[in-house]
């Protein structure tokens, strides 16, 4: 029988050995997701843009929301808002795929020679490359309405970076358990519902009442929210020490769930 590797080291080496199919995947991903629709591939631009405007009407002209209970204006407001649902968005994407990856692709799970590892790359990719577009257009909106972007932004990788990481840590983990538990697919999406209500998108942690702000990141998504609008929107650097520590969290996990899926990957044909 054909042993997997477990070792840390193999998230990359397998990564990088097999970086063409994973692109060329993740290609084929992209572009089967809007295959038949008249403007294709550009949907992943208007849909950002779309739900920057709904978000801005509904938050700043029908609940007059502001942040911190400040003076700032709606357009600000709603910049600040989509920033944090970038972050939401590349996890929901990755999080609720992941139970039901290998049972959408049954067909490799037969073929011997197919690294099964390189599955959650693939929906991970598919899920930056919308991080990439949202990205572009809030850039965009923000050069428009508030001006040239803090130089800060440049640390984007290294505060996305751990939560990749961390999120790929789940998707493994969730991609095996999916396999063997079917209930888990079912659970995933009040799981993820419950995330979103609990992580500082509508409100700033400030908000919350100081017994419970810590409790609020224990949320996995609190910490990428907070520093990305600290880069992007108020041109802060990242707190390199909580960075740093969720980076050791992320790499546990992610290390944690590769040797899990490595080590019951042996089962899945049994199962489907």
């Amino acid at each position: 029988m054909k042993h997997f590797s477990v070792s840390p080291f193999g998230i990359m080496t397998s990564l990088w050995r097999n970086r063409n199919l994973v692109f060329t995947l993740t290609k084929r991903e992209v572009i089967g997701r809007y295959r038949g629709s008249v403007i294709g591939v550009l949907w992943s631009f208007f849909n950002p843009l779309f739900m920057l405007a709904v978000y801005t009407f509904v938050f700043g002209k029908v609940f007059n929301a502001r942040w911190n209970g400040g003076g700032d204006s709606t357009t600000e407001f709603a910049l600040i808002l989509f920033a944090g649902l970038i972050v939401f968005n590349l996890f929901a994407e990755c999080f609720n795929r992941a139970p039901g990856l290998i049972l959408a692709n049954a067909n490799y799970v037969k073929k011997v020679v197919f690294p099964l590892e390189l599955l959650p790359w693939v929906i991970m990719g598919s899920a930056l490359f919308h991080v990439a577009i949202s990205l572009f257009v809030w850039f965009i909106a923000f050069t428009i309405f508030v001006g040239v972007p803090h130089i800060t932004a440049f640390m984007l990788p290294l505060v996305l970076l751990p939560f990749i990481m961390l999120t790929m840590g789940f998707t493994w983990l969730l991609a095996s358990l999916g396999v063997f538990l079917r209930d888990i697919g079912q659970i995933i999406g009040i799981v993820t519902t419950a995330i979103m209500f609990l992580s500082p998108l509508f409100f700033p942690v400030s908000a919350m009442p100081e017994a419970y702000q810590s409790l609020l990141y224990l949320n996995p998504l609190t910490l990428p929210i907070e520093q990305l609008r600290d880069i992007l929107i108020w041109g802060k650097q990242p707190d390199w020490e909580s960075l740093l520590n969720y980076s050791g969290i992320s790499l546990f996990i992610a290390c944690l769930g590769f040797a899990l899926f490595q080590k019951t990957r042996k089962g899945f044909a049994d199962v489907i």
